[in-house]
C-alpha cells in the first residue's frame, strides 16, 4: 500500500515538472526589481505600473518571438543589500532571460554585478549615476545620467532665473544625491555663480532645521536639494516655517505623487530636472499618458514612463535578436539608435548611458507647468 502511495506521489510530481516546463516554453520570463515598499516606494511601484503596461501591449500584439512575455517582479524594500539578494534569485532560481531595475542608483550598483558575472542583460530604467553602467558590458540604462542632469540644473539657475548665489543641500549617503551636487557645483561655478554653503543630510531624517539655520545665515538665491521626494518635500515645509521664499531645486528623484502630499504648499515655485512632461503634445506621448490614466486611474510620472521606454527597448532587443540568447539581445540593445521612447529618442553610446534631452518642471498647486528642455 505504502509502495503504490508513492509511486501515485512520483506521478503527480512528474505531471507537475511537465506542465512547468511546458509554460516556459511558451513564456519568455523577464525579471524586475524595485523599491516596492519603503521610503521611496511609489518609484518602484510607478515603474512596474509602466513595465506591467508595456507587457500587456507586447502580449496583446501577439508576445515575442512566438511566446508571451511574462515578468517576475521583486521587492527590494529600497535596500541595496536586499537588491542584491532578489536579482541573484531572479537569475539563479527563476532563470530570467533579462532584468530591468533598479529606479535608484546606490541599488543598481549593488545588483548590476549579479547580472555582469552572469552575463544577463540589465537595463535600469532612471539610475542616473554614471558608475551603473561602468560594471560592465551587459548594463545599460535608458535615463539621461547625473553629470547631464547637475549640469541642466546649474545653466537654468546660472541663465533662466539669473541667479549667483546658490546654497546646496545634499544626502551625503546617496550615490545619486551626491553625484548630482557635485555635477551642479562644478558647472554652477563654471559659469560665473558662487556655492554660498554645502549642508548634508542622510536618508530617513526628518528635521533639518539646523542645516537650514545655517543656510539662511549664508544667504542665498536658491537651495539645490538633489534628494528624494520625502526628504524634499519636509524640507520645503520647514524652510517655509523658518521664514525662506527663495526657490528650491532638484532632480528627478522629486518626481512623485507623494511629492506634494508632502511638502504641499511650501514648494510653490520650486524646479526640478525632469525625463518628460505630460504636457507634450507628442501623439505618442498623449496615447500613453491616456492609456495609463484609463488603467492606473492616475497621471504617470517620469518613473513610470522610463519603465514603460525600458521595457519596450527589451521587447525590441529580443524581436530584432530573433532569440533570448543573452549576448545577442546584449549586442542589439547597444547598437539602439533613435528609438521613439515617451521620454524621448533614445540613443544608446558607447558607454551604454542613453543620450536624450532633459526638461525642467515648475511646481504649481500640485500641478507641473513645463518650464524648458535643455539639450545634450
Amino acid at each position: 500500500m505504502k509502495t503504490r502511495f508513492m509511486l501515485c506521489l512520483l506521478i503527480i510530481f512528474c505531471v507537475l515538472i511537465s506542465i512547468s516546463c511546458k509554460k516556459q516554453e511558451s513564456e519568455i520570463v523577464i525579471g524586475e526589481y524595485g523599491s516596492l515598499t519603503g521610503t521611496t516606494a511609489t518609484f518602484g511601484i510607478s515603474t512596474r505600473n509602466g513595465v506591467d503596461l508595456a507587457i500587456d501591449e507586447v502580449n496583446q500584439s501577439g508576445g515575442l518571438l512566438g511566446k508571451k512575455v511574462r515578468v517576475i517582479v521583486e521587492d527590494d524594500q529600497g535596500k541595496p543589500e536586499e537588491a542584491q539578494t532578489v536579482v541573484t534569485k531572479l537569475i539563479n532560481k527563476d532563470r530570467v532571460v533579462a532584468v530591468l531595475g533598479e529606479v535608484a542608483s546606490s541599488r543598481s550598483l549593488a545588483a548590476a554585478p549579479v547580472c555582469q558575472s552572469n552575463r544577463i542583460p540589465m537595463i535600469t530604467p532612471s539610475s542616473t549615476n554614471p558608475k551603473v553602467t561602468q560594471i560592465g558590458d551587459f548594463i545599460f540604462r535608458v535615463c539621461f545620467i547625473d553629470p547631464f542632469q547637475g549640469f541642466v540644473m546649474a545653466k537654468f539657475a546660472s541663465q533662466t532665473l539669473k541667479m549667483k548665489n546658490v546654497a546646496i543641500l545634499r544626502d551625503i549617503k546617496n550615490d545619486y544625491s551626491v553625484g548630482l551636487a557635485d555635477v551642479f557645483v562644478e558647472n554652477f561655478k563654471k559659469m560665473g555663480g558662487n556655492i554660498v554653503t554645502d549642508q548634508s543630510y542622510s536618508e530617513g531624517d526628518t528635521d533639518f532645521s539646523a542645516q537650514l539655520t545655517s543656510i539662511q545665515s549664508a544667504n542665498p538665491e536658491a537651495i539645490f536639494v538633489p534628494g528624494y521626494y520625502t526628504e524634499a518635500g519636509l524640507i520645503a515645509r520647514q524652510a517655509r516655517k523658518l521664514g525662506f521664499t527663495i526657490p528650491l531645486m532638484g532632480g528627478d528623484g522629486w518626481d512623485s505623487p507623494k511629492l506634494w502630499e508632502i511638502g504641499g504648499e511650501a514648494l510653490n515655485d520650486c524646479y526640478y530636472s525632469n525625463h518628460y512632461s505630460v504636457d507634450d503634445p507628442s501623439p505618442a506621448i498623449q496615447k500613453f499618458v491616456a492609456d495609463y490614466k484609463k488603467r492606473y486611474n492616475q497621471v504617470p510620472d517620469a518613473l513610470a514612463a522610463l519603465g514603460y521606454d525600458a521595457a519596450r527597448i527589451l521587447f525590441h532587443a529580443l524581436r530584432t535578436a530573433g532569440t533570448t540568447e543573452a549576448t545577442k539581445v546584449r549586442d542589439v540593445i547597444a547598437q539602439t539608435k533613435g528609438f521613439a521612447g515617451v521620454t524621448g529618442s533614445i540613443t544608446i553610446d558607447s558607454n551604454r548611458n542613453a543620450v536624450k534631452p532633459a526638461v525642467v518642471l515648475r511646481v504649481k498647486n500640485g500641478k507641473l507647468e513645463y518650464v524648458e528642455t535643455v539639450k545634450p
